[in-house]
């Protein structure tokens, strides 16, 4: 019996974790809610992007990075389109559209409309991420920006 129960609690958690991923993206980046941002990002938590893998940070690493894309890119819209969980990792693939209005790896603003799709993964603890890194399409995004195909 405990084994099932146990196995009820594993799942639970799974599922808890994909949800708090999930508005990571809908809820805080692309509907800007400070809110939620201080509700599932722990106080201390780090985005490796802005703090480097294995690097320590604090909940306003991941506001700067989001003010940082909100400010480079007009009417920014993210949508989760899957979601891979185990234990207290979750791989979010996720697009991103809008309209290039900054600097945008290395491309200074075109005004050009682009998606780029991404896979993130987030960890996280007793309901608040953690930890977070993304791999983004950089040569997808660049290649529509710049107009440069290799």
């Amino acid at each position: 019996m405990s084994g099932t129960h146990n196995d009820f609690d594993v799942e639970y958690e799974i599922e808890r974790n994909k949800t708090v991923a999930r508005r990571y993206f809908e809820e805080f980046v692309d509907r800007r809610s400070l809110n939620t941002l201080n509700e599932i990002v722990a106080a201390d938590a780090a985005d490796e992007t802005r703090v480097g893998v294995g690097g320590t940070g604090t909940r306003e690493d991941f506001h700067e990075h989001a003010k940082w894309l909100w400010e480079n890119v007009k009417d920014v819209h993210v949508s989760v389109s899957d979601l891979l969980a185990e234990g207290d990792r979750v791989i979010v693939f996720w697009k991103i559209e809008g309209v290039h209005t900054g600097n945008i790896f290395g491309v200074p603003a075109t005004g050009k409309p682009f998606t780029g799709h991404s896979i993130s993964w987030l960890t996280i603890r007793e309901g608040q991420v953690v930890r977070y890194n993304v791999l983004p399409d950089r040569l997808g995004i660049i290649q529509q920006l710049a107009d440069v195909h290799l």
